[in-house]
């Protein structure tokens, strides 16, 4: 697998009767288990708010009548349960395997901070080591019925990213930015990922796009003119949202209460996931 490049139809390997098809890297769901539509949600590095998009992604789709998971496959920075202020520890049933948590409006959830002890651990484990607990996440959780799961993944291109789109039936993409130049330079590495790993871009998010002075309404583009629309344009990606910088959805994150957040600025990304 170090040198495959994911181009089955030019694969030497393949030709040779060597390599598996790229479905067989599939790891099955549980068996209580009926997860219908899997969106990974990923950037090309940190800090550009790919957690809180998820989070307002799952409650955008809960509000909607959906039956929303997400996936915490973001190991070493794990986020999610804080937002949705649930602090309890995941269960495990010896018949079904380890139950998901939810948060007030039912949405589930499964993250590293929902089994250890104390959260604020660091986790010191290799690629190959984190790669195996996002597939325990998928296979050995006891998820229900669902319509559409939420994958937080970790920043950049590596092997947990890989292990994503390799062992889930991811059914799209969300990639997340924010209006720096050098934010585009890698964010587009991300996209191109997704195209090589033929995963279609569902749509393209714009975080910290702009700012509202609360005096005098002025709109202040503080970390430079959008690109969202150029970068979408150029990768033929349908949908874009522009979430704008709000002191109001941070304290909102901060205090466990994201569920009650606007998720209007999402919407036609919504609408084309549910």
């Amino acid at each position: 697998m170090s040198d495959c490049n994911h181009d089955c139809s030019n694969c030497a390997k393949k030709k040779e009767g060597g390599c598996s098809d790229p479905a067989s890297f599939l790891v099955p769901q549980n068996a209580r288990s009926n997860i219908k539509k899997v969106i990974a949600v990923m950037s090309g590095k940190g800090g550009v708010g790919k957690s809180m998009v998820t989070e307002l992604l799952a409650v955008g789709a809960a509000k909607r009548g959906k039956r929303v998971a997400i996936l915490d496959a973001d190991i070493t920075g794990p986020s999610i349960p804080t937002a949705f202020g649930v602090t309890e520890r995941a269960l495990a049933d010896g018949e079904t395997g380890i139950l998901p948590c939810r948060s007030a409006a039912g949405i589930g959830m499964m993250s590293l901070n929902l089994l250890v002890d104390n959260p604020a651990d660091p986790v010191v484990w290799r690629g190959p080591v984190i790669a195996g607990a996002v597939k325990q996440f998928w296979s050995d959780v006891s998820w229900g019925d669902v319509d559409i799961m939420f994958v937080d993944m970790p920043p950049g291109t590596g092997d947990v990213p890989l292990t994503v789109f390799q062992s889930l039936p991811i059914s799209g993409v969300v990639v997340v930015t924010s209006p720096q130049d050098l934010v585009k330079l890698i964010v587009e590495k991300a996209v191109r990922m997704a195209d090589m790993m033929k995963k279609p871009i569902v749509g393209l998010v714009e975080n910290m796009s702009s700012f509202k002075c609360p005096d005098c309404g002025k709109v202040h583009e503080i970390f430079g003119r959008s690109k969202a629309d150029v970068l979408a344009a150029m990768h033929g990606i349908e949908h874009v949202a522009k979430l704008p910088i709000d002191p109001q959805l941070a304290e909102l994150v901060d205090k466990g209460g994201i569920e009650a957040a606007d998720t209007s600025a999402l919407d036609e990304i919504l609408d084309a996931l549910v």
